[in-house]
């Protein structure tokens, strides 16, 4: 993970789709450009890993293309992201942890947030489930410390990721997507308005909005573990044929 003047690269660690960058922490890492406030990233292609990505500004816009100029995300400043959520008790998310359809069969087993494959400590182990009488998906969550900064609080970036998955899985399966269909990110905007500290017991919530076409819209946020909402995001997921073989 780097970001710096005018370049970005994704370290492995953080892969969402095999070979390329969890949609979620890609767009953290250019809201950290933007700088500020709620901030919202469209991703128009996948992000590659390993390799420096060039970085430049456009007013207030961040944009980030690869070494031929083609251009994979863009980010800029956000209308305030309402911090809310459904209420969920700490109890509630560790009951349905894990037990959302996606696991029967998971697109992206290796996914940094939501993936199965992923030891723990490696990923994040976020792993939602839908509450029994509700449109509401929900995970346990407590931050490793590998992924806080110096002072113990958890890295912005890795928040928008944590906020990713749930909401995907929460759009997808409200919107009951036929055999052979996955979903992508292509738009997220988040704010933050506390860092938990590694170890601190948290919950993701997640709900789906509406359904345009091959688009679906989201909502999720990460509630500490009082009940206060430390950060907020809404999201729109694409619709795309399933990747064929294992992920």
């Amino acid at each position: 993970m780097a970001a710096s003047g005018s370049e970005l690269r994704l370290g492995r660690r953080y892969r969402g789709p095999p070979g390329t960058a969890n949609g979620g922490y890609a767009c953290g890492m250019l809201a950290a450009v933007v700088g500020g406030g709620a901030a919202e990233a469209t991703l128009r292609r996948p992000l590659p890993l390993e390799r420096p990505l060039g970085v430049r500004r456009d007013g207030d816009r961040v944009l980030v293309a690869d070494g031929e100029g083609i251009l994979l995300a863009e980010a800029g400043p956000a209308a305030d992201v309402e911090l809310t959520a459904p209420s969920v008790m700490a109890e509630e998310a560790l009951a349905v942890a894990g037990r959302s359809r996606y696991y029967d069969d998971p697109v992206f087993p290796g996914c940094f947030v939501c993936g199965p494959a992923r030891p723990p400590g490696d990923g994040l182990g976020v792993f939602p489930g839908p509450l029994p009488g509700r449109a509401v998906w929900a995970a346990p969550w407590a931050p490793h410390p590998s992924v806080a900064d110096a002072d113990g609080a958890v890295r912005p970036e890795v928040l928008w990721a944590a906020l990713d998955c749930p909401s995907g899985i929460a759009a997808a399966e409200a919107a009951g997507l036929p055999d052979g269909t996955a979903v992508v990110l292509g738009r997220m905007a988040a704010t933050l308005a506390a860092r938990p500290r590694a170890g601190t017991p948290c919950r993701v919530v997640a709900w789906p909005g509406r359904v345009e076409g091959r688009k679906l819209a989201a909502a999720s946020a990460l509630v500490g573990p009082g009940g206060e909402v430390l950060a907020a995001a809404r999201t729109l997921w694409l619709t795309v044929v399933r990747p064929p073989g294992p992920a």
